[in-house]
């Protein structure tokens, strides 16, 4: 815990500073949701195809899921939502006459989370 996923446009592969994000980001979410900075795995997915609206070309889309224990309030969950935007405007920059599309979503794993570690 945290498990942090990432789901990001194929279009931004040169765009997108995906280990500066993610090591920023598990900064953040150690000062903000007390983890420790050892549990915080970011896994990154990238997309082929992206349509927005009517519209299959022209855009972006980088989505980050937070999985977290439970406990943390609706104040820190929205905290480390904002922050994690944040993050993005600084580490994607897409190419010019790309509009980017990014959302963060921050919620608590299921009970039933269970992990091992080798």
């Amino acid at each position: 815990m945290p498990q942090i996923t990432v789901d990001y446009s194929a279009s931004l592969d040169d765009a997108f500073d995906r280990q500066g994000f993610a090591l920023a980001l598990h900064e953040v979410v150690v000062v903000t949701a007390a983890a420790k900075i050892g549990a915080c795995k970011t896994q990154f997915r990238r997309t082929e195809d992206t349509v927005v609206g009517a519209d299959t070309a022209g855009h972006a889309v980088v989505h980050v899921t937070l999985g977290l224990l439970a406990g943390r309030t609706e104040e820190v969950r929205t905290k480390l939502a904002e922050a994690t935007l944040d993050l993005l405007r600084t580490h994607v920059k897409p190419a010019g006459g790309v509009e980017l599309h990014a959302s963060a979503e921050v919620r608590d794993l299921d009970p039933s989370y269970r992990k091992f570690e080798a």
